[in-house]
């Protein structure tokens, strides 16, 4: 998509080991469990893994058991560093008093307090899948888990990557690689499925990739006992349905980046309420909403970017929340947290998410792009003398829909951010008051947003397009970014009016073109 990177971006990545100056230094590749849980993981007691217990090393999957195994109990804290790979041939059933395992299967029942941790070169699971069972405690750390299979051979796992199931509490799963290649009819399953009472997990700086099923929670419409799933900081690429499918309970999801969602993506069904906050959806379909079923689910929206997305009709058993996502329900969030603007998700993924990434991740304060504007002390010869009309501009004595309202241009000394951009143009070009620079979407449509950092009131927006561009919007919306409450809508640049709002920031969305949009300026005008 044309992306550059944020500017603020190197500087908001960071790692549990080493922030030198708020530059992020890559950790060793051989370092073993960093950070600690966050999301819905913190709550009910919190989720430690193996921390303060021993540290042991596994090449084969055996070997995972036997460390299991060989612990005094059920509960005696332990960390397995894994590396290498870790498959059917090396992987079998070990008995003892600290454990219930399996073959062809990491079998993690019956137990608590395990951290499993990939280092060295890595630690790939291949075709073989990881199951907890009426387990608490639990952290999965660095690994990749490939190809697992339902049917065909091998099979592990009933095709899941990852599956928690049987009253699973307090699980943080993180910079993990899931990974298929295929759909059911190929023989896979979902990557990250939870059911029958798993509860407090969380999934972050992942990737989940090439499958027909990202993942669900809750196995039927009856299995409403799971719940309280964090989801922040992953990618989903080239799934067909389930980023998540929920059912019953909450998911919190922020700061996700899905990318090529064929048929559905965040279903909240059966009483599920869903938070979706400052998400990144590009190049999808149906990216929220109820599908495949009559049982209603409920979310809360606010500061996600839609690129790209399409929607479906509302039908039977079709209950898409596009293509004007508005929250039907409120969900409290008991948990701290910081959020990232969505328009620098993908950058912040591509540099921290799935495995082998060192466990970096961000500090929650990335925005899109450093204003960009001028410094009112030093005068650039390009900028346009405030006190010489634009001979571009129309005569002020002939009034014209186009022209700029009464009053100071509230955009000037703001910031700005977007939606990916094209080539060679800027989004603090819309706050700088010169016609000649504009910002333009990577595609036909985007999101170009004016962001203050305090409280403004805005009644008046004027879209001005950039010479040679004019006509070139097709529709759009304005959007309070804050709440996401839609102010206007229509077709066309100009001057846009609506009620005194008052707000942080303002997004302006083009949902259409009849060519590529060339915005010079998006001045914002209190009355």
């Amino acid at each position: 998509m044309g992306r550059s990177i944020a500017r603020r971006l190197v500087s908001t990545l960071a790692t549990a080991a080493v922030v030198t100056a708020g530059l992020a230094l890559p950790m060793s590749p051989a370092s073993a469990q960093t950070g600690s849980a966050t999301g819905y993981a913190t709550q009910n007691g919190g989720t430690t893994g193996g921390a303060g217990g021993q540290t042991v090393r596994a090449t084969t999957g055996t070997q995972i058991h036997e460390a299991l195994c060989e612990r005094p109990s059920t509960s005696t804290p332990i960390i397995i560093e894994v590396e290498g790979t870790i498959n059917h041939g090396n992987t079998s059933k070990v008995s003892g008093d600290g454990c219930e395992t399996a073959d062809d299967v990491i079998e993690l029942k019956k137990i608590s307090n395990v951290t499993i941790v990939g280092v060295g070169s890595g630690a790939v699971f291949d075709q073989l899948g990881i199951h907890i069972r009426e387990s608490r405690n639990i952290i999965i750390q660095n690994v990749t888990v490939r190809n697992v299979k339902k049917s065909g051979s091998p099979t592990s796992n009933g095709g899941d990557a990852i599956g928690m199931e049987s009253g699973v509490r307090n699980v943080w799963v993180d910079h993990v690689t899931l990974e298929a290649s295929g759909g059911e009819s190929e023989g896979y399953d979902g990557l990250f499925d939870l059911k029958n009472n798993t509860q407090y997990v969380t999934l972050s700086y992942s990737i989940l990739r090439n499958s027909g099923r990202g993942g669900l929670v809750g196995s039927s419409e009856s299995d409403r006992s799971n719940g309280y799933v964090t989801y922040h900081h992953n990618r989903y690429e080239n799934i067909d349905s389930r980023a998540p499918l929920l059912r019953g309970g909450i998911g919190h999801m922020y700061n996700n980046h899905y990318v090529e969602l064929h048929k559905s993506g965040i279903n909240s069904r059966a009483g599920a309420s869903a938070k979706v906050e400052n998400n990144y959806f590009e190049d999808s379909k149906d990216v929220l909403g109820t599908f495949y079923t009559d049982e209603r689910g409920f979310w809360e929206v606010s500061g996600n970017i839609f690129d790209n997305v399409t929607w479906s009709s509302q039908g039977d058993e079709n209950y898409p929340a596009g293509p004007d996502p508005q929250s039907n329900t409120s969900v409290s969030i008991p948990y701290s947290y910081e959020l990232d603007d969505a328009g620098c998700v993908p950058e912040v993924l591509e540099q921290t998410a799935g495995a082998g990434k060192g466990n970096r991740i961000s500090d929650g304060n990335c925005e899109a792009e450093e204003p960009t504007d001028p410094d009112p002390t030093d005068p650039d010869p390009t900028d346009p003398d405030p006190t010489d009309p634009d001979p571009t501009d129309p005569d002020p004595t002939d009034p014209d829909p186009t022209d700029p309202p009464n009053g100071t241009n509230l955009s000037i000394g703001a910031g700005a951010d977007g939606s990916s951009k094209a080539s060679g143009t800027s989004y603090g070009n819309v706050v700088d008051g010169d016609m000649s620079t504009y910002w333009s979407p990577s595609g036909s449509t985007g999101r170009i947003s004016v962001k203050w950092g305090s409280n403004v009131t805005v009644s008046t927006i004027n879209i001005r397009e950039a010479a040679g561009a004019e006509g070139n919007i097709g529709s759009w919306r304005v959007v309070d970014h804050d709440n996401g409450t839609v102010l206007a809508t229509g077709s066309g640049a100009g001057v846009i009016t609506f009620d005194p709002t008052t707000l942080r920031k303002i997004n302006f969305e083009i949902t259409s073109s009849n060519g590529t949009p060339r915005i010079a300026e998006f001045e914002t005008y209190a009355g």
